[in-house]
């Protein structure tokens, strides 16, 4: 049951992945993409992954170090459980980052390698839209200055 758990919890996220990186301009992506609920699922993996281990999870987040964290990883319940937690968290980054860049206008073509990045190793992904993210804000306050200076000097 553990291993079904396991992989559950990645497939309830991959539609919406899916939707935001293959279909990001449908109506309905943005509107999947923007609900918090999209994770509950996830998070109901989760706890039947964490609930037969709460001790040892307790233990490994109350008063963390490495050989307690090892010991709840060790677990097939604990090492599932904190998978579910990552892809949920994942999965709630994304959508930000989905968000965040229709926002700013990034393209889907900048957008969906940046996803796919974060779907694989979230912090190089979430730290490279954050660059991008950076580098646009800056762009857009030069931008900003330069007009109002070019407008009053008029």
């Amino acid at each position: 049951m553990t291993g079904f758990l396991f992989e559950l919890s990645f497939w309830l996220a991959a539609p919406v992945w899916l939707l935001m990186i293959f279909a990001p301009a449908w109506g309905p992506t943005a509107r999947i993409a923007g609900s918090p609920w999209t994770v509950v699922p996830v998070l109901f993996v989760y706890l039947g992954l964490a609930v037969p281990v709460f001790p040892e999870l307790w233990s490994a987040v109350s008063s963390p170090d490495l050989d307690t964290f090892r010991e709840l990883a060790a677990l097939a319940n604990g090492a599932g459980a904190v998978w579910a937690q990552v892809i949920a968290w994942d999965l709630l980054i994304g959508q930000w980052m989905y968000l965040e860049g229709r926002r700013l206008g990034f393209s889907a073509l900048l957008m969906g390698p940046l996803l796919v990045l974060t779907i694989l190793l979230s912090p190089f992904g979430l730290l490279a839209f954050l660059g991008l993210r950076a580098a646009r804000n800056r762009r857009t306050a030069r931008a900003s200055l330069a007009q109002a200076a070019a407008g009053g000097a008029t």
